[in-house]
């Protein structure tokens, strides 16, 4: 059964509720086109550099005010809202990278921690560890929804392709990347890394991204997202896409069906094979190794 599917760009600052305002807009915009499963981006709730700052206002699971509008807008328009992720405080100090996916009764059918922590130092001197206040996730699901069968993974995962792999061997026919990818690695890699990963396992790629520069409750704090959010059909071909800034609302049309006829086409997935990997000198004293 195909749907309509929207990835809402948003340009996350550092008050939730603000946030929560800005993202129950677009949704309800992404709904008066027709969209029955709408996506946020990764920490649609708060982007903050000061984690001290951030800490001060972060909720448990039960008090965030992202949480809490997810459901009411999933309840109160009848259609699958996914949080693409929120920072959830958890009882032991640190932090979960967590998405949430609301039925259209407002009850959470999916909840999804963040599995693989962006901890880099990039060549513009931006250095990240999440890991530092994070908690990775160590579980990937599929759900079974009444249109699809859905995979998730947040933002660095993308980078990951065995999370995506297994998912689709599972049956997923759609993956979600919800993200808040860097400037300088999205220029490099953001939609390479999208079309390979709908490629390579014949799913549709839903991807929410965060855009623009982002501020840190006085000023802008040099952080800057690189948006183009975009939705990938099984056969790597972007069937919207959205632009560097700003907030922004594409759509396009699921059809699942297009899932096995992209396997059909190309069965890698029936084909894989289990194998070892063996390490070997090449050279050696005297000669070649035989």
């Amino acid at each position: 059964m195909s749907f309509k599917a929207a990835a809402v760009q948003m340009c996350s600052g550092v008050d939730p509720v603000k946030n929560a305002a800005a993202m129950a807009r677009l949704v309800r915009e992404a709904v008066a086109q027709g969209a029955t499963y709408v996506q946020t981006p990764e920490m649609t709730g708060m982007l903050q550099r000061d984690r001290t700052a951030a800490r001060a206002v972060l909720a448990d699971e039960t008090h965030d005010v992202i949480v809490r509008t997810g459901s009411e807008l999933a309840r109160e328009l009848g259609i699958h809202m996914h949080v693409g992720s929120t920072a959830i405080a958890l009882a032991d100090g640190k932090i979960a990278n967590r998405g949430f996916l609301f039925g259209p009764d407002g009850k959470i059918l999916n909840r999804y921690d963040k599995i693989h922590m962006f901890d880099v130092d990039l060549d513009n001197g931006e250095s990240w560890r999440e890991s530092a206040a994070y908690t990775a996730g160590s579980e990937a699901r599929v759900l079974s929804l009444p249109f699809a069968e859905m995979g998730f993974a947040i933002c660095y995962d993308v980078r990951f392709p065995a999370l995506f792999r297994a998912q689709a061997v599972a049956g997923a026919e759609v993956m979600t990347v919800p993200a808040a990818f860097t400037k300088q690695t999205g220029e490099a890699h953001w939609e390479i890394l999208l079309r390979a990963r709908a490629i390579e396992n014949g799913v549709f790629v839903i991807a929410a991204a965060q855009a623009g520069r982002h501020e840190n409750g006085r000023h802008e704090d040099g952080r800057e997202t690189f948006g183009h959010s975009m939705i990938v059909d099984p056969w790597g071909t972007v069937l919207a896409s959205a632009g560097a800034t700003g907030e922004a609302v594409i759509i396009a049309e699921i059809d699942p069906a297009a899932v096995k006829a992209a396997h059909d086409k190309i069965p890698n997935l029936r084909n894989g094979r289990e194998f070892s990997v063996e390490k070997i000198a090449g050279a050696v004293a005297g000669g070649v190794a035989a």
